[in-house]
């Protein structure tokens, strides 16, 4: 697909819940570049009630690094004039405001509510709740909780097509008791999509019409076989688009000034994952941790998930990482010189209290990253669960597995056919030295066999997937050159490992490198340069071709170069106090992160 000569400058913003961020990207000879970038605080909330405020400010910034002029009048100027000034094409996304929060029902947890909560969650939507027939909870509990939530939508499924229907129509009892209303804006009913059992599409809307907007589409799970997502992804979007966007605070305008529909970030993150692993021919991981959440994609084979874990986050949700991983867990990551427990305990609370502010000192930098290799373990695990293979699909087992083997519901990750990890949000993406952010993903994710690294340099993300929607050849440049930065490439055997013994050998054009049982080596290898090895894994060690089987490979390199890790999966730390101290300092020195 060319791109127009009509098109030279584009201006893409990401109106975030704390920072709307702004991106100039223009045509430099045959290809385009960011050329700026700007931001300033999003103004969705009182006092000033009208996000364009925060946009405008941010494109102001973008004026003022290129002497240029993109506003006139307090909006855009779309498409640029005889005099060169505004932009050919304006995009944004969004999470202002909370991002797009659901409410998914369905009849079973572990299949319909669960096939609802993906659909849900890769239209770019935040989960506030799964209801279901069988979660445990009567019917007064679930209506309370309904009622109390306020959702910005309900995604109502449940059934294969020409099933029973008495459950979904219990459901939609419930949520004509319940009567919820919209988080934002009073003067519009609820909207309720309807993905379910196409036989109970008559009695659900006979029961559910006249108390809400009930939109119906084709079942999201028509057989037990065959999960149907898209359709509701559809629908997700054009209601997010028309309901909650039109009711938050300044959005209609920004609407009106908008070359393409605004997207939800999440949703634009998730479409430049889905590009990336297509170009690059990989399976893809990626990672976007912030301040309350962290979001975790993932694109293995052809399918495409996405999950939030809503309360792991590097400030505001900063001792909920505490909570769940436990001050030991945190602790375990530190090198030598680290702190007490009762004193890591006091300066998480002081982060959380005060969630703006950044380390000061080497030892805040290393517990600040501590924490974040916690959270990000933590939401991989959470992606696991929800990334899996249908529930309820029976599939053919020998006698030998029978008693073993689950029907279905085995985890889509698979960290050995993974081929790219990306990580984004603070404290990967502006980590003093990107050595560190490479340690932080291996040692959180533990990939296996080989698997290169990448972070993206200034979050363009948001503003790349859905500048893809509409110009995926700019958007692949813009993301190849400017966005994407290339790590390198980690080597890590799967299995135990014993000190003393070899757990790695690579042979390349420089010769042999021998990597024993707990030791890490790191290799230069610059961005742009490869180096064609052969690399033996060590005895009853695996890297993808069988225990103790050799794989020819070419390693591609980065900022950080090669990264040789020699001490197992899944990864031991030394037990004694000490020794975990000085194993954590000689794994960071000897990856150049300290």
């Amino acid at each position: 697909m060319s791109v127009p000569e009509s098109i030279r400058t584009i201006i893409a913003t990401d109106c975030g819940s704390t920072t709307t961020k702004a991106i100039l990207i223009e045509r430099q000879g045959e290809e385009f570049r960011l050329v700026a970038r700007g931001e300033a605080p999003t103004t969705v909330e009182a006092p000033f009630d009208d996000v364009t405020l925060g946009v405008l400010n941010a494109i102001g910034e973008l004026e003022d690094l290129t002497g240029r002029r993109f506003l006139e009048g307090g909006r855009m100027i779309t498409p640029r004039d005889g005099q060169e000034r505004g932009s050919d094409l304006y995009l944004s996304t969004s999470s202002a405001g909370g991002g797009l929060q659901m409410l998914v029902a369905g009849v079973v947890r572990g299949m319909s509510a669960e096939s609802a909560q993906r659909a849900a969650l890769g239209a770019g939507a935040i989960v506030i709740d799964v209801l279901a027939v069988d979660d445990g909870r009567v019917d007064y509990q679930r209506v309370e909780r309904i009622r109390n939530i306020r959702p910005d939508m309900i995604l109502l499924s449940g059934g294969t097509d020409g099933g029973t229907t008495s459950h979904l129509l219990d459901l939609a009892e419930l949520l004509r008791a319940a009567d919820p209303k919209p988080r934002l804006g009073s003067g519009y009913q609820l909207p309720v999509i309807y993905a379910g059992n196409r036989e109970a599409r008559a009695g659900v809307a006979e029961i559910l019409q006249d108390r809400t907007e009930l939109i119906v589409v084709d079942n999201i799970r028509p057989t037990l076989e065959r999960e149907h997502l898209q359709p509701a992804r559809e629908a997700i979007h054009r209601l997010f688009l028309e309901h909650v966007m039109a009711q938050a605070p300044g959005y209609s305008k920004l609407m009106s000034w908008t070359s393409a529909p605004i997207m939800p970030t999440p949703a634009a993150v998730g479409e430049m994952v889905k590009a990336t692993a297509q170009a690059e021919g990989h399976n893809v991981l990626a990672v976007d941790i912030g301040g309350a959440t962290t979001d975790v994609f993932s694109v293995f084979g052809d399918t495409f998930n996405r999950t939030v874990s809503a309360n792991l986050g590097m400030s505001y949700s900063i001792f909920n990482v505490v909570v769940e991983a436990g001050l030991e867990g945190i602790c375990r990551w530190l090198p030598t010189g680290a702190v007490a427990p009762a004193e890591l305990r006091d300066r998480l609370r002081n982060k959380m209290i005060r969630p703006t502010t950044i380390p000061q000192t080497r030892q805040d930098l290393l517990i600040e990253q501590a924490v974040a290799r916690e959270a990000l373990r933590l939401a991989l695990g959470h992606h696991r669960q929800l990334a899996v293979s249908l529930k309820g699909v029976h599939t053919a087992r020998s006698v030998g597995d029978m008693f073993t083997q689950e029907a279905g519901g085995a985890s889509l990750v698979d960290m050995m056919s993974l081929g790219l990890v990306i990580g984004s949000g603070g404290v990967l993406s502006h980590a003093p030295r990107r050595h560190q952010a490479a340690m932080m993903m291996v040692d959180a994710f533990q990939p296996e066999g080989v698997t290169e690294l990448a972070v993206d340099s200034i979050f363009m993300m948001p503003q790349l997937g859905v500048l893809a929607q509409e110009q995926p050849e700019i958007a692949a440049q813009v993301f190849r050159r400017d966005c994407l930065v290339r790590l390198g490439t980690v080597v890590a055997p799967a299995g135990p490992v014993r000190e003393g013994r070899l757990a790695l050998m690579l042979e390349g054009p420089a010769g042999q490198v021998a990597v024993g049982g707990g030791e890490l080596v790191r290799l230069e290898l610059g961005a742009g340069e490869s180096m064609p090895v052969r690399l033996v894994p060590g005895p009853g060690l695996d890297l993808g071709a069988g225990r103790g089987k050799e794989i020819s490979v070419t390693l591609g390199g980065g900022v950080v170069g090669i990264i040789l890790d020699g001490r197992g999966r899944p990864l031991a730390l030394p037990r004694e106090e000490g020794a975990r101290q000085a194993a954590m300092q000689r794994w960071l020195q000897a990856a150049g992160a300290l």
